[in-house]
Order: C-alpha cells, then structure tokens, then sequence
C-alpha cells in the first residue's frame, strides 16, 4: 500500500525574541568587536549566560540566537539585532558603550502560503568547488566564497527559487530581483587566524511557499557562518 505525502501546512507561526542594542563604535567594548569577529560572537552570546551548561559546544543552535549588525560610520553608531528563542539580559554591557538602552521585542507572527513578505538578510554566500578524484569522477572540494552579485544570485537561486519554482527555505524569489550589495569579509586575528568570512547584504520580497519550511529558516537561519552574524533572514 502506497503512502501519500502529507500536505504542506497552509500556515505556520514564528515566536522568538528580537533584541536591538544601539552602540558606540568608539567605545573599546564596541570597536573590539568590529575588528574581530570571533569577540562579535562572544559580544551576542553574552546575552544568555546560564541558559545552557558552560562549555556546550551547540549553545548558540539550542538557544535559537542568530545575529545581525550594520555600522554608521558618520553616526560611528553600530547597531545589532539579536534573535533568540530565550530571552536575552544585556545589563553587563558597559553603559558608556550604548547609545540608547536595548530594545526588546517579542515577535510573533503567522504566515500563510502566498503571503509575500519584505526581507533583509546578511549571508555568508559559498559553495563547493569541485575537483577530479582518482577514479576521474567529480568530488566536492573546499569551500569557496562568491565575491560578486551575479555568484550570490546564483546562491541565492539554490536557496529561494527561480520565482516560480519553490526554494530550499519555503520561499521564492526571482534572484534577478534581490538587491545584492557586498559587504566587507570579517575575520579574526590568532587563535582563529584562518577564520574570514564572506558577506553579502540582500534586500527584497519573498513569497511564501510552504509556511513550516519557511519558519524553519526564520528559527535556524539560512547558509553558513551563522555563529558570526549571518544567516538570520528579518521580515516586514
């Protein structure tokens, strides 16, 4: 007897918390952070002390926090979004370095298939450079990153879709209508010497395809690097 597949759920809700702390980038606590991703991490994770054992080498993925942050160079404002599933307590941070006190926010929204949305997202856009084994077949090789619009449209076709054809995340999007705009690479001095992370800022809409699929993403963040501050998709 032939099993049919389950049907995709026609809506899906999404709960979490959203903290937005306003800095000083000239404040040592904050300028330290911007020049060294692996303290950028520490700086969000900071946030939820106590929440999961000292040491757990998954506490960031158990605990649901993503990150994002943009710098005003002229304002020398930098300003950080937090998500998390628990909340999140900010009162360590120096209050010399915080240009207004943090801003928390419970987000809890429902979406519906064909429910189109506004979207922000920093990513970390690689893929697997192939090379020849010994048998002559294709292997995946090291990672590499893109470095140019057209390669992150190419990323984010695998992720979203052609429009038409749903994507990996529950969404579609033409990639031809994502703005793509290349940020900086971060990276961290000894002992993470090798650490350099590719990003890129895209802006757009985005079409809700399979409501569940799409909170998933929301909850888990999408591509790689999601310890330092990519991967979390922000809706309107």
């Amino acid at each position: 007897m032939s099993i049919s597949p389950q049907p995709r759920t026609a809506t899906a809700r999404f709960v979490a918390t959203h903290s937005v702390l306003t800095l000083d980038a000239r404040h040592p606590y904050v300028a330290k952070s911007l020049i060294d991703a692996q303290d950028m991490h520490r700086t969000v994770m900071s946030g939820f002390q106590g929440w999961v054992d000292d040491g757990s080498p998954d506490a960031r993925a158990q605990m649901g926090v993503l990150s994002t942050w943009a710098l005003d160079l002229k304002a020398a404002a930098l300003v950080l979004v937090v998500q998390a599933k628990v909340a999140a307590d900010w009162g360590h941070v120096p209050k010399a370095a915080l240009r207004d006190a943090p801003h928390l926010i419970t987000v809890d929204s429902t979406f519906r298939a064909g429910d189109t949305v506004g979207f922000r997202s920093v990513v970390n856009p690689t893929y697997s450079k192939y090379r020849t084994g010994p048998d002559g077949r294709a292997v995946r090789g090291r990672r590499v990153a893109h470095t140019k619009p057209d390669g992150v449209r190419k990323w984010c076709g695998s992720r979203f879709g052609d429009g038409h054809t749903p994507g990996r995340v529950g969404a579609a999007a033409d990639p031809d209508s994502i703005s793509v705009r290349m940020l900086p690479t971060v990276s961290s001095p000894a002992p993470h010497k090798g650490l350099k992370i590719a990003r890129a800022e895209l802006r757009g809409s985005l079409t809700i395809t399979d409501p569940a699929a799409f909170v998933t993403a929301l909850s888990e963040g999408i591509g790689h690097a999601r310890a330092y501050s990519c991967g979390l998709i922000l809706t309107r």
